[in-house]
């Protein structure tokens, strides 16, 4: 079966493609997924291949898969064969085609197929794949420089800080590699991961992975503001895409901002943390704590000092007891540019649900992706700064954390990070 051979094609893109697929989206058939499908600007799938990857500033799709990864052999040759299977796949996939040249069901009865197939009949979904390394691919916690590429780590990627409240969990966090899959469709981003897994098998395994099932930001002024699991808007001021200056200016990773990472340049720095929320005891909260909490109303996540949801908050507006309508502590005031020397993050954050915790309570949150030019400058201080004062801390546990550097997009003929190897 010849590379191009569309998963679709398996069955026929007709009934039983709309069947399989409607079983897995009806956990999430929102307002908003019907309105993204429906967009005459929105396409089918995404190319793999360009001068950033995609998943960044890519109109943030519903559904998350991502995977951190632990590199288990020392050898370099190994690690950058896997990269090029990893790009490969990748490409395949994100344009709606088996992980394998062959397909899930094209080869010799006798031997695996390349493809697990449970994406047959399904559509690329608007698939996004992107890939980042961690700190200790460059460099172990003893100061192993396996694969000798310590002199080109760069300065900003190193481990996190332990912030305030910070209860870490060592298994879900940090990582050599990290995947991102997102898609409108959760066996899409699932087939994505488990099939790069399974071509990584020997040479990587999995540290940790998480399953979102809905977005809490927005990319791109096609979109609404989505809500996260306490019932607010989430993400109203994030950077969208259409914001060419912004994006540049606070995402990617500029020639000259590292001169021993120049291989970064075109990148971006992705930060992951698992926040838990404690859902019932939030639940129990009065409207108004809530609201004076975030800092906006809970209906149309307008700043408490009036106006619409994208109205500028009036950060002095007097309230009651002689304080500010937007609490000293509030969420809203917190995190605001105006707050953090105008340094401002691209969010691609999801909600997730995993089951219930051993106290009987949801293990619910929001598993945080952002991406920033530069942790030290756009992520270490508001995080310090929301750590420490932050009303909706009462309510939040990180117990993940992890930070990578995104290397650019591959160009045709390249593998992604071949800069790095170089």
């Amino acid at each position: 079966m010849p590379a191009h051979f569309s998963r679709r094609a398996l069955l026929g893109g007709g009934a039983a493609a709309a069947g399989v697929a409607g079983a897995f989206v009806a956990g999430r058939a929102t307002e908003e997924s019907h309105a993204a499908a429906a967009t005459p600007s929105a396409p089918a799938s995404y190319p793999f291949r360009g001068a950033h990857q995609s998943g960044i500033t890519t109109p943030a799709q519903d559904r998350l898969h991502f995977a951190a990864f632990d590199v288990i052999t020392d050898d370099r040759d190994d690690l950058v064969e896997l990269l090029q299977k990893w790009t490969d796949a990748a490409e395949r996939m994100m344009a709606g085609d088996p992980a394998g040249t062959v397909g899930p069901v094209g080869g010799p009865s006798n031997l695996p197929p390349d493809d697990t197939g449970e994406a047959i009949g399904l559509p690329a979904s608007r698939l996004t794949i992107t890939f980042g390394f961690g700190p200790s691919l460059f460099r172990t916690d003893d100061g192993s420089d396996r694969f000798g590429l310590a002199d080109r780590q760069p300065a900003a990627l190193r481990t996190l800080p332990h912030f305030p409240a910070d209860n870490l969990d060592p298994a879900r966090s940090y990582g050599d590699l990290c995947i991102q899959a997102c898609a409108d469709d959760p066996q899409v981003a699932v087939h994505a991961i488990r099939n790069l897994a399974r071509i990584g098998f020997g040479t990587v395994s999995v540290r940790y992975s998480q399953l979102g099932f809905g977005r809490t930001s927005t990319t791109s002024v096609d979109q609404s503001t989505p809500r996260n699991l306490f019932g607010f808007k989430d993400g109203t001021m994030n950077i969208k895409a259409e914001e060419t200056d912004d994006v540049s200016e606070h995402v990617w990773v500029a020639s000259g901002d590292d001169p021993k990472a120049e291989w970064l340049a075109g990148g971006s720095y992705l930060v992951a943390r698992r926040f838990g929320m404690t859902i019932e005891v939030w639940d129990r909260q009065p409207l108004g704590d809530q609201e004076a909490f975030v800092g906006r109303t809970k209906d149309s996540g307008a700043p408490l000092s009036g106006g619409g949801e994208f109205t500028a908050p009036d950060f002095d507006m007097p309230g009651s007891n002689d304080t500010t309508i937007i609490a000293p502590d509030a969420h809203v005031r917190l995190v605001h540019p105006d707050f953090n020397d105008g340094v401002r993050m691209l969010r691609r954050g999801y909600n997730f649900v995993d089951g219930t915790n051993p106290l009987g309570g949801l293990d619910a949150g929001l598993f945080f992706l952002a991406f920033v030019r530069n942790p030290d400058t756009h992520f270490i201080p508001i995080q310090t700064k929301m750590a420490a004062n932050d009303a909706l801390m009462e309510y939040l546990k990180v117990n993940g954390s992890a930070l990578f550097a995104v290397p650019p997009g591959a160009r045709d003929g390249e593998y992604v990070g071949q800069a790095l190897f170089a």
